[in-house]
């Protein structure tokens, strides 16, 4: 996983709308970079809500959000399209990404082992310098975490 210090790591998804995003393009601005299971799920949709009604304290603060999971494109655009959220979403279907922040691994779910998407956020400053890692997500109250 990452520490902080690290550089960013270096990877191309698409976005909600199939268009190419690599690490390169979010060099350059603080960059929130948070990692969450799968769209329209009640964690997941809460984060990005808090998030979202917390996007203008977020710009004032000079920050771009990207949000990554392993859901399609198509699922982004749709989800996105859905609660109304105004940053990137990235889609990870291979998990490179994921795997390279440190957000894939073995977690429980219903009692079982299963590998999988890690919630977590890592915040960089403008040299795509790692400044901060959040592992411990309250959904309902993100953005506060962030902007805490």
């Amino acid at each position: 996983m990452l520490k902080i210090g690290d550089r960013m790591p270096d990877f191309e998804v698409v976005d909600q709308d199939g268009v190419k995003v690599s690490s390169k393009d979010l060099v350059g601005k603080k960059t929130v970079v948070y990692f969450y299971p799968k769209d329209n799920t009640s964690g997941c949709t809460a984060e990005a809500c808090s998030i979202r009604d917390s996007y203008d304290a977020l710009l004032a603060r000079g920050y771009n959000v990207v949000g990554v999971s392993k859901d399609s494109a198509a699922s982004h655009k749709r989800f996105k399209e859905k609660y109304d959220l105004p940053f990137t979403l990235l889609s990870d279907t291979s998990t490179g990404m994921l795997q390279a922040f440190g957000a894939w691994g073995e977690k429980k779910m219903y009692g079982k082992t299963v590998m999988g998407t890690i919630r977590r956020t890592f915040i960089f400053d403008e040299n795509g310098i790692l400044t901060r890692i959040i592992e411990d997500v309250d959904t309902k109250n993100h953005a506060a975490q962030i902007l805490g």
